[in-house]
């Protein structure tokens, strides 16, 4: 493929860093950021201070591997590399079926905002519809899709600055008929209601509102000029979500006490209506649509592409190999796997439906602590170079501070209410498919390979061949990795 044709079809960093806000500015952050606020009070603004630190030191942990070689699997393929095809097989299944059952449910709630407007349309089509539609426009392709998804990012980036504004307007006495807030809430309230038990009981959720980014590194292998755009999409990225989250929290804290949060409402709703401004709770719920459809477009995006790194390393049946530029078949097989989970949803009982359904939240953890370790084992073995691109200020401690923050927020799922069944199901997915994967090697009997951790120069060679829509082959009826490649 040429480069101007590479150009033509790839993504560019304002699409990229669109795709990514898509994913991460969801449901989590509209709705789920009131049970963040309760527990810690006005410290959750340091709690999200903290929290963008972590996701600081994760993105760009992500970034200078994708970097120095953009990859298909992304950090699945940095696990594999650099802890064995087991770490790989494990971390691309937990992050796949995870973010599956995530995004069944999240089709699920799509389906019951939507029936205020349409009450008489039954749930379950609706949101079969919904994940139908959601699939076909993945087949469009990722220059389709990220323009898609900038328009849906821009619906919820533009309701957050609304609120900004008109918070502050609220704040400021510039609405007519309606006294300044002024620092309203925040006279008199302890900003550590919870002490540091609040701050870490809050930090879970935060992460959550967080989660999302690493459709990035999933995207690598498709950006107009990986080396460049990659890190130029996280910092946009990183900085939009830091100052935007920030800002609207603490216009939040301003005009609603924190204790009267209620979990199942929006508190940027809340705050509004309080203040005599109820029509934004329809506003709110549209943006809620729009946030979660944007997340599942985005999601389903990165769950195909796993979903091909998988069949390339022969850790997904052979049927789900794809060498064309849309990998049609992982995003077919997604979309049929999250409408089993919808069917699910109806079908189990509510109570193991979400047991199930916590699971989403450790995966992504889970995912967030390999790219962490994978770094670190990588940056071990790979001295600094212009290929290598290092950029995360502070390794090794940056590193350590990063995976032990990840394990903190781990260790604390049980102590979250809802969230304990997550981590059970979580740590025996983890059990199950390593048990699988041990299975799966004893039958086979084949030498465990394990991919280079040093990064070189034919590799990098590869990985430019990659950005060019070259990155999955076959060679004598097997699939070969991107790094086999580099060898011969």
């Amino acid at each position: 493929m040429s480069n101007g044709k590479a150009r033509e079809k790839g993504i560019s960093t304002f699409h990229l860093t669109m795709l990514a806000l898509g994913t991460v500015v969801g449901g989590s952050f509209f709705l789920g950021s009131g049970v963040a606020i309760k527990a810690a009070g006005p410290s959750i603004l340091f709690s999200y201070i903290l929290g963008g630190l972590l996701v600081y030191v994760i993105l760009y942990a992500l970034s200078e591997m994708t970097a120095a070689d953009p990859v298909p699997g992304s950090f699945r393929t940095y696990a594999e590399r650099s802890f064995g095809r087991g770490a790989g097989f494990v971390t691309g299944w937990v992050y796949w079926i995870g973010l599956i059952l995530a995004m069944s449910s999240e089709s699920i709630a799509a389906s019951t905002f939507l029936r205020e407007w349409f009450p008489r349309f039954p749930e379950v089509a609706m949101g079969m519809i919904i994940i139908v539609g959601i699939t076909l426009l993945n087949l469009l392709g990722a220059n389709y899709l990220s323009k898609l998804e900038s328009g849906l990012a821009a619906v919820k980036l533009l309701a957050i600055v609304g609120f900004i504004v008109i918070g502050l307007a609220l704040i400021a006495g510039w609405v007519p008929g309606t006294p300044a807030a002024g620092v309203g809430e925040l006279r008199g309230t302890a900003w550590f209601p919870g002490g540091f038990t609040g701050i870490a009981g809050s930090m879970l959720i935060v992460i959550f509102t967080y989660a999302g980014f690493e459709v990035i590194g999933l995207a690598a292998s498709e950006v107009e000029n990986p080396k460049k755009t990659i890190p130029r999409a996280i910092n946009m990225t990183l900085i939009s979500l830091v100052a935007l989250y920030i800002a609207s929290i603490a216009v939040v804290l301003m005009l609603y006490p924190t204790q009267g949060m209620i979990a199942d409402q929006s508190p940027l709703v809340l705050a509004l209506t309080r203040w005599g401004m109820g029509w934004a709770g329809m506003l709110i719920n549209i943006v809620m649509i729009t946030a979660i459809l944007s997340t599942m477009l985005a999601s389903t995006f990165g769950l195909a592409r796993m979903l091909r790194s998988l069949a390339a390393e022969g850790h997904a049946p052979a049927w789900l190999k794809d060498r064309q530029d849309i990998p049609y078949k992982g995003i077919l097989f997604s979309g049929a796997a999250m409408l089993f989970g919808l069917a699910m949803g109806y079908l189990l009982p509510q109570q193991v439906y979400l047991f199930l359904v916590s699971c989403g939240g450790f995966s992504l953890l889970f995912s967030y602590f390999m790219i962490l370790a994978s770094h670190y084992r990588w940056r071990r073995t790979t001295p600094c170079s212009p290929e290598a691109a290092c950029q995360l200020p502070g390794y090794p401690y940056t590193s350590w501070a990063g995976l032990i923050g990840m394990v903190g927020i781990i260790a604390s799922m049980p102590f979250i209410s809802g969230q304990g069944a997550g981590l059970v199901v979580g740590l025996s997915l983890v059990a199950l498919l390593a048990g699988i994967y041990w299975v799966k090697q004893r039958r086979s009997r084949e030498p465990v390979r394990t991919l280079p951790t040093r990064v070189t120069t034919p590799l990098m060679e590869a990985a430019e061949e990659m950005t060019g829509g070259r990155g999955i082959r076959e060679a004598d009826g097997e699939a070969q990795s991107p790094t086999s490649e580099s060898k011969e």
